[in-house]
Order: structure tokens, then C-alpha cells, then sequence
């Protein structure tokens, strides 16, 4: 260890325990002030981090400990994604496949064409567009896990559709990324790889489910085991190594962490497990978004600034309009159609990994700092929208009602100077 005249202190537990109190810090203020604490950790990851001041051994800029902060952010996604299929159904699930195949279409449709229609109208260049469409598409499972527990509706009619819609844009990730990868690194591309990777992703999805549904048997005896040590073992065994079998074959770990969670919630053991992954996702998940604003550099946002507030407007407007067509097909409320839009208006991780693809690509640098605020305001504004949602559609309907009395008093008003 550095002695601690002069120089930074060299001790990383030191820099993890500075870390924890301070998402300490944001997760009592938020709950403090009744908000989802999503945006707080968010926020004071951006405000420290390589930018931050120094106070004596006191290093805010968390240099030792930023890559193990970032894989321990790894853990709180695959924790999140894992409850969620824990507290869902299956049956249900599976019971709205046609609901949910509509319900994705229609959403990436509409987002995907209007990203790359406001990138074109910018005067980005053609891949600079399609960036662009792709990072303004897809959701944050994360952050709608999060959304989905702090206002607990797991047992919300919505909820299936939201979940469908999260399994089915990660079939569309591994045909974008595909395709995209083709365009930005090598200037090509191969219509048959771009099939194959969808198809690989749909059938590790699909398959998945229909062989969890034959084993639940099997796991019901398998799984009962009375040490609650060896349980959590068992369990974060099957989940880290099926996560990462995922991963090997291009289909997101956080969506094979949602496929065992929604495997095992139909097991006799479900409830045992959500008692025992609580802490483990609280944690980790809470590392996970505060890791997340470590990586955005405030100091780059700037000339990016009236870009990602018109792209967020326009994927606000698209994802009411998606949330709005795919609830009424679904038979869904209003509310319930609302819920459903600003749940899944949250981007995060994946619009993070398209725009290194872009740099990597040597595409133009401002795509960069142009999605790190992009997701910031979205990342902030979904949480506060959703708990919201109900008193939105509220100021709605009462404002639609005065208009069209208006329109009828304005009506008779000429009928009776006729």
C-alpha cells in the first residue's frame, strides 16, 4: 500500500467503501423524496468518477476500482433480469405469444424508423442513421426491471406485454447487431448471417422455454435441498452458467437470466427464491446503475445537447403512440397502454454497446456523447413518467373533455346564428 503522504491511496476497499455510501446517499434521497432511485444513482455516478475532486486519500475518481465496479454492475442486470422472470408467469406469457410478436413489431417499427429518420433529417451520414435507429430502439431491461418492482406491478395486465416486448427486441438486437457489425467494421454484409443469428436467438429463446416447461418435475426434486447455502449456490450456478451460454451464441445473459427466472418461477420453489435473491438484486443492482453513470463524462454532453433532447422527445412521442396501438390490440386500459410506453421509453445498456461499436468503427465522435445524454434523460424520465402515468392520462382526459365541449358550444353557437 502507497503511504498516504502525496500521493492517491492505492486501496481499492477503501474507493468500493466510498462507492457504497455514496448510492448509500442517493438511494435515502430518493426515498426520501418518494421517487425511484434510478435517476439519483445515476447522477451521482456522473457527478464523480474521472472527473471528480480528491480530498487527501479520499479519490472520488474511483480509477482502482472502475472495471470491477462496471462486472459488479454485470452481476446487478443478470439479479434484476432473474427476479423479474421469478415474479412473472409463464403461462401467461406464453398464452400472449401472439400478442407479444404483434406488440414487438409494431414497438421496434416505430422506434427503429424514427431514429433513423431523425439521424437522416440531421444530415448524419447513412451509418451514422442507422446507429442511431439502433441505439434509440431498444429498452433498458434493467431499468425496466427496476421500474416494474419499485411501483410493483408484477401483477399488472401490462406487465406480459412488457416482457414479450423485452424477449422479442433482443431477437431484434441479434439481427441488428449482425447486420450492423457487417456495415460499420467490414462496409458488407451477409444476408445469411444476419438469418442465422436471428434465428439462433429465437430458437435459444423458444426452445429454452419449451424444454423448462417439460422439466419443471425434474427441478422440483432437484431443487429440494434444505441448506438455503446450497440452495443460493445451485441456483446462481444454473443462472451464471445459462447467462453466459447465452452469451456465447450472441443472445443477450440478461435474457437468459429472465428465461431461468421465468423457468423456475413455475418450479415449488419460487417463492424460497425471491426471498433469498432480494438482497443480492437491491445490491447489485444498485451498483449497476450507479457504474453506469461512472461511464458518462459530463464534459463531452454539451455540443451533443439539442440532438439527444430532440431524440428523446421523438422516442417519447414513440413509444405513447407503440404503447397506445399495442394495448388496445391487447385489450389493455388506457392507463394500462400508458404504463406500458414510458416503462419501456428507458435506454441504457444496449444503446452503450452500439455507440462503442460506432467508435470502433471510427464513425463520427460526437455519436458518443450524443448517447450518453440520450440515455441519461431517458434513463431519468422513465421512472418519473411510469409512477406518474395514471395522472398523466388524467390531465389528458380532462383536457380532451374541455376541448371537445368547446368544439359543441362552438357548434351550436353557429348553428344558432344560422
Amino acid at each position: 500500500m502507497k503511504e498516504l503522504r502525496g500521493e492517491p491511496l492505492d486501496n481499492v476497499v477503501l474507493e468500493i467503501g466510498l462507492a457504497l455510501g455514496l448510492i448509500a446517499f442517493a438511494v435515502a434521497l430518493a426515498r426520501k423524496l418518494g421517487l425511484s432511485n434510478i435517476p439519483f444513482l445515476i447522477l451521482i455516478g456522473i457527478a464523480v468518477g474521472p472527473h471528480a475532486p480528491q480530498f487527501g486519500v479520499f479519490d472520488f475518481r474511483f480509477i482502482e476500482t472502475d472495471s470491477l465496479i462496471s462486472f459488479m454492475g454485470r452481476f446487478g442486470v443478470l439479479f434484476l433480469l432473474f427476479y423479474l422472470g421469478l415474479e412473472a408467469n409463464l403461462t401467461r406469457l406464453i398464452e400472449a405469444g401472439r400478442s407479444i410478436l404483434l406488440g414487438g413489431s409494431i414497438y421496434v417499427g416505430i422506434n427503429f424508423t424514427a431514429g433513423f429518420m431523425f439521424g437522416y433529417l440531421l444530415g448524419f451520414p447513412l451509418r451514422e442513421a442507422l446507429i442511431i435507429a439502433g441505439l434509440t430502439t431498444v429498452s433498458s431491461s434493467a431499468i425496466v426491471a427496476k421500474i416494474l418492482f419499485d411501483y410493483r406491478r408484477m401483477a399488472n395486465p401490462e406487465t406480459q406485454i412488457v416482457l414479450g416486448i423485452t424477449m422479442f427486441e433482443d431477437v431484434f438486437v441479434a439481427v441488428y447487431l449482425s447486420l450492423i457489425s457487417g456495415i460499420v467494421l467490414s462496409g458488407a454484409t451477409s444476408f445469411t448471417g444476419v438469418v442465422s443469428s436471428g434465428g439462433i436467438a429465437l430458437g435459444f429463446i423458444v426452445g429454452l422455454i419449451f424444454i423448462g416447461r417439460l422439466a419443471t418435475p425434474l427441478l422440483n426434486r432437484v431443487l429440494r435441498i434444505s441448506s438455503n447455502e446450497l440452495f443460493v449456490i445451485v441456483v446462481f450456478a444454473g443462472l451464471f452458467l445459462l447467462a453466459g451460454l447465452g452469451e456465447t451464441i450472441h443472445v443477450a445473459e440478461s435474457i437468459g437470466a429472465l428465461l431461468l427466472g421465468l423457468i423456475l418461477g413455475e418450479t415449488e420453489h419460487s417463492e424460497r427464491m425471491e426471498r433469498l435473491v432480494v438482497p443480492f438484486r437491491d445490491f447489485f443492482g444498485a451498483v449497476f446503475f450507479f457504474g453506469f453513470g461512472l461511464s458518462i463524462d459530463p464534459f463531452t454532453l454539451g455540443g451533443a445537447a439539442w440532438p439527444a433532447i430532440g431524440a428523446a422527445l421523438l422516442s417519447l412521442v414513440c413509444v405513447v403512440v407503440a404503447g397506445l396501438i399495442v394495448g388496445t390490440r391487447a385489450k389493455l386500459s388506457p392507463v394500462g397502454s400508458l404504463n406500458t410506453g414510458f416503462t419501456l421509453l428507458a435506454r441504457g445498456e444496449f444503446s452503450i454497446i452500439i455507440v462503442n461499436l460506432a467508435l470502433a468503427g471510427s464513425l463520427m465522435p460526437v455519436l458518443q456523447p450524443f448517447a450518453a445524454l440520450y440515455v441519461l434523460i431517458l434513463a431519468s424520465a422513465s421512472p418519473l413518467l411510469a409512477k406518474e402515468s395514471e395522472r398523466i392520462y388524467g390531465l389528458f382526459a380532462k383536457l380532451f373533455r374541455r376541448l371537445r365541449r368547446k368544439k359543441k358550444s362552438d357548434e351550436e353557437i353557429e348553428e344558432a346564428e344560422v
